[in-house]
């Protein structure tokens, strides 16, 4: 029994991908099943169609959809242009034409890279005719047609079957960028009184940036869904926003770690640090998790009462003289650390505003009082 409810367990934290993939297959079938109804010359072509444009989210597969039926017009119109203006009767000739078709498009797609399908595209129209004695302009209207039923056939199954919307998908992301921030800011703190493990905090720092990058794109395919009124999620950019600047916040602290404090000044901030570092670990990951289900941000009096226990031990250390006769860098360090707490707790009251706003249950609840 236990067995079983792992195994599912573990099917159900994968349903994303199980749902691509079933995405994918109904969209080639299907794919192959209208280009061979409708006599296509290639439906290979379809069905590659089909497998580009169905992507993780309806907002991935609408920008490839655009992307590659610009390409492939662009390329159409451009190789069955010059191949009728431009008559050959030689291997030499076509040759020539070849060149003239590739390098044109080839810079263009260097510039633009949505725009690489076009290359593809024109080489297609210059050749199949040679193979199927076929005139350009056919085969340009044949490759267009191929492309479009793979494409709309892909979109379509991105809609319809198990559909995966990007808003959804940037919660999980953003979910866990907050745990990676949450452990790094642990470890950094940590290295104040005990030195640090800097193989563990650069595994964590090299976790963020990649699930930084992935964020990123996933906020730009939940901003697409919005705008083609697909979902009707909170705006993004907020969300994204406070976590880049939580990141900043953690390289910022970690520039004021690099080394621990005077061992008089460890003994008199531990306590307070140590508070520090579990009301902000605590509260990073039950934000986490409330984005993760959808559900309300969690309470965070527990940050405000932490950090202002630590003001308050710092103005007894700066008070009782604790911070003179040491080197300037090692001061410079100290007031840089209150300075980045600080920040962090700006920016946690943003993020506790931001996932109120994302909790799907934000308007059955009473305003929240402010604390």
């Amino acid at each position: 029994m236990a067995g079983a409810k792992e195994l599912f367990d573990r099917i159900r934290s994968r349903r994303t991908q199980l749902g691509l993939a079933l995405r994918v297959t109904v969209a080639a079938t299907a794919a192959y099943a209208i280009a061979t109804a409708l006599h296509l010359l290639l439906p290979l072509w379809a069905v590659l169609t089909s497998l580009i444009v169905t992507q993780m989210s309806v907002g991935r597969s609408l920008k490839a959809t655009r992307d590659y039926m610009l390409g492939t017009i662009g390329g159409a119109i451009y190789g069955g242009a010059i191949a009728i203006t431009i008559p050959y009767s030689s291997e030499a000739g076509l040759l020539g034409l070849l060149v003239l078709a590739v390098a044109p498009l080839a810079f263009i797609a260097s510039i633009y890279p949505t725009l690489s399908t076009a290359t593809v595209t024109a080489v297609i129209v210059l050749l199949v005719p040679t193979m199927h004695h076929a005139d350009p302009l056919a085969s340009a209207i044949d490759r267009v047609s191929e492309v479009s039923v793979g494409a709309i056939t892909g979109l379509l199954v991105s809609f319809l079957v198990l559909p995966s919307r990007a808003v959804r998908q940037i919660r999980a992301s953003a979910a866990k960028l907050l745990e990676l921030i949450a452990e790094a800011f642990t470890e950094l703190l940590a290295g104040l009184t005990r030195g640090r493990d800097n193989d563990a905090l650069h595994r964590i720092q090299d976790g963020i940036g990649t699930a930084m990058v992935g964020m990123n794109a996933i906020g730009a395919e939940a901003e697409r869904e919005r705008s083609a009124r697909l979902s009707s999620g909170p705006d993004t950019g907020p969300l994204l926003r406070t976590i880049l600047r939580l990141r900043h916040d953690v390289v910022m602290i970690g520039r004021a770690t690099v080394v621990p404090l005077p061992v008089e000044v460890q003994v008199r901030l531990a306590g307070p640090l140590a508070e520090v570092s579990a009301a902000f670990l605590r509260f990073l990951k039950s934000a986490a998790e409330a984005l993760r289900e959808g559900a309300g941000a969690p309470p965070i009096h527990p940050v405000h009462i932490a950090l202002q226990h630590y003001s308050e031990a710092v103005a007894a250390v700066r008070q009782d003289g604790l911070i003179r006769g040491h080197a300037s860098d090692t001061a410079e360090r100290f007031f840089a650390l209150g300075f980045s707490l600080e920040q962090m707790h700006q920016n946690l009251c943003d993020l506790d505003r931001v996932i109120g706003e994302w909790s799907e249950a934000a308007g059955d609840k009473p305003a929240r009082v402010a604390e």
